[in-house]
């Protein structure tokens, strides 16, 4: 499917499904998800915790932990081959220990964790880490790597890299530990950029900082962007394309104007309800979304989402699976009201 600009979708998820074998019973994380990434835009995935969107993002990198397997579905990547021309190679087929995989991690799709004081070890520097992530992917010699690594740490504004490069992470703040995390990811110049929940841990300004900065990134670097989060506002700043996730399946995607403006689900209604604003009068309640996520081990059958739906229709949607139905190209949502 072409973009209306003329950009074709650079990573394209189809029917996702990665499960978790457990003991006391299957965890569908990720059920059916389908969305697209293109060149030099920012695709925004939100839903609330437990919806399936870091699995997602795992999946797509083949980083999924035990016993958590990618069942079903296809990850398309768009690759360019020395010679000039392009393949499309789907993730979802790989060996996650495989070399061709590993040499896709990193060249061509970069994760920044939600938490970078786990991400990173605590018992070597900041510089280590990044010129083990730079000689990863490139021929360079340590000294190379190292200045290289200086000029990644001045990229992303760490003030003084030459001596926070010989820090070890608890010595810095959390907003230059996910600086640092970001210098990392873009260590072998990926083309795609995942973000996931790269703002929860911080504070306002930090957070404005960051978002900053990803934004500048992807300016000056044409990087197209996954951005995970539960926040809608900064879904509203930051993204191009949103995609809204409930429990493993994406309910509804359009662009971000049509999203916020028009939205067509429940739940993405119940999201943007739940918003605070700042015409709301002294004492007044805020909106929120009746009962919760599910049990993974007790998903309710038809549309998952029918036990908490103000729409709900007795007969069908506790019954069947809404299909997404397209609006448009870029447009689809899965409820039957729609349908």
């Amino acid at each position: 499917m072409q973009d209306p600009n003329g950009g074709a979708p650079i990573l394209a998820v189809r029917d996702l499904k990665t499960y978790f074998f457990q003991d006391e019973g299957l965890v569908r994380a990720v059920d059916g998800a389908s969305f697209e990434v293109r060149p030099g835009r920012t695709l925004g995935i939100v839903g609330e915790s437990g919806c399936g969107k870091s699995v997602s993002a795992r999946s797509i990198l083949q980083i999924v932990e035990r016993p958590g397997r990618i069942e079903g579905g296809s990850i398309l990547l768009e690759r360019s081959r020395a010679d000039g021309t392009s393949e499309t190679v789907d993730l979802a087929q790989l060996d996650p220990k495989g070399r061709e995989m590993r040499a896709i991690r990193g060249r061509d799709i970069a994760l920044i964790f939600q938490e970078p004081m786990t991400s990173l070890s605590s018992y070597y520097t900041v510089g280590n880490q990044i010129v083990e992530a730079i000689r990863q992917h490139s021929a360079l010699d340590k000294r190379a790597a190292r200045a290289r690594a200086i000029e990644l740490l001045t990229l992303v504004g760490i003030p003084r890299p030459e001596r926070r490069i010989d820090e070890y992470p608890f010595q810095l703040s959390g907003g230059l530990r996910q600086r640092v995390m970001i210098a990392m990811a873009l260590a072998a110049e990926p083309r795609i950029l995942i973000a996931d929940e790269p703002t929860t841990a911080l504070d306002v300004t930090t957070q404005a900082q960051i978002l900053d900065l990803l934004r500048k990134l992807q300016r000056e670097r044409g990087l197209a962007v996954i951005l995970i989060t539960h926040d809608m506002g900064v879904i509203a700043e930051m993204a191009d394309d949103v995609v809204v996730m409930y429990l493993g399946r994406a309910v509804e995607r359009g662009p971000v104007d049509e999203i916020f403006h028009a939205p067509k689900h429940p739940y993405t209604k119940a999201l943007l309800r739940s918003i605070p604003s700042i015409l709301a009068r002294p004492r007044d309640r805020l909106a929120s979304l009746s009962g919760s996520i599910p049990h993974p081990y007790e998903r309710p059958s038809g549309c998952p989402f029918h036990p908490r739906c103000p729409d709900f229709m007795p007969g069908r949607c506790d019954k069947a699976m809404p299909e997404m139905v397209a609006s448009d190209e870029r447009s689809a949502v899965g409820c039957f009201l729609y349908s």
